[in-house]
């Protein structure tokens, strides 16, 4: 879990500097253990980013003063010395978290990352049972999360995306009740296209999601349901700096830097190429994606400079 001291360095970050990023999401293998119809952020195929690259990638983020990082893929549990890489991060005093589907946890995989120094493990599981849409199940991982429970001792929080079929819609309740049931912080997010905005919810789909929130209420969450979600599942569009490829940087597996996993291609700048310029210039630009972007992450690392540090440059292709 994270500490006082590590929340204090973060809210130093926050408030010394606009052009420091906040958050850096690093994929360190692109390869997944499953093929879930909705995501478009694996292949079955790709190895392991090599530990000196991901090793490299850690210490030039850590001289770009970034807050924290958060391990990715993929299912960055393929990775077989991830351990190694949260273990470098954290030497970096950054804040270290994971996404993973918990397919591959095990007690040893658990001692790995208590001993590495994790501070958080956010685990996504859509469903009940698995089907094409979505193999992320809780049939299959119900005893992931006991482990997790029993032995984490980093912050878990169980993620679920509403939106994924309209049939699994109360899945997500059963999903935040178990996570409850478990002692773990439950979140839900909003299925988006392959551009990052909002594919429409329900009425049934609406209530399901009140329903979850009142089950894990969050202080986080509630703040990014009010300043961002609440207008999207209205369908209707946010007027909001993002600051993406500045305060939020997506490293894909070749090393190159993208404003998010959905906009892959700008700036594709090498991270070790990346420089204060470069964060000066994206802090600056508007991106033409952000009034239906979903994605938490970028909002919550923009909102911190939601009154300050304009914007009027329009987004451009990548290098």
């Amino acid at each position: 879990m994270a500490s006082a001291a590590s929340g204090a360095r973060f809210l130093a970050r926050v408030v010394g500097s606009r052009y420091n990023p906040l958050l850096a999401q690093v994929v360190v293998t692109r390869r997944c253990n499953l093929a879930c119809g909705y995501c478009n952020e694996y292949d079955d195929f790709s190895p392991p980013v090599p530990l000196a690259d991901l090793l490299s990638w850690v210490d030039h983020l850590a001289s770009l003063k970034t807050a924290s990082i958060t391990l990715t893929g993929g299912e960055p549990l393929l990775h077989p010395e991830l351990d190694r890489v949260i273990r470098a991060a954290r030497d970096h005093r950054m804040i270290v978290t994971m996404i993973t589907n918990g397919f591959r946890l095990s007690r040893q995989w658990i001692n790995r990352l208590n001993a590495a120094g994790l501070q958080g493990m956010q685990i996504s599981i859509d469903n009940i049972r698995p089907d094409d849409i979505s193999m992320k199940s809780l049939s299959s991982v119900e005893g992931k999360l006991a482990l997790l429970a029993a032995h984490a001792r980093f912050k878990v929080n169980v993620n679920s995306v509403l939106g994924v079929t309209t049939e699994r819609t109360q899945d997500v309740v059963a999903v935040a009740t178990a996570a409850a049931r478990h002692g773990l912080q439950h979140s839900v997010g909003v299925l988006h296209d392959h551009t990052g905005t909002l594919k429409p919810l329900s009425a049934a789909q609406m209530q399901a999601y009140e329903q979850v929130t009142r089950i894990s209420p969050s202080v986080v969450h509630g703040l990014n349901y009010w300043l961002f979600q609440k207008n999207l599942m209205h369908g209707q569009a946010n007027d909001w700096k993002c600051r993406a490829g500045a305060r939020y940087l997506y490293v894909a597996e070749d090393g190159r830097v993208h404003w998010c996993s959905q906009q892959r291609g700008t700036p594709g700048i090498p991270l070790l190429d990346y420089s204060i310029e470069d964060i000066r210039r994206e802090y600056r630009t508007e991106k033409p994606c952000s009034p239906t972007c979903t994605l938490s992450c970028v909002h919550q690392m923009s909102m911190f400079d939601r009154y300050r540090g304009a914007q009027a440059v329009a987004g451009t292709a990548g290098h």
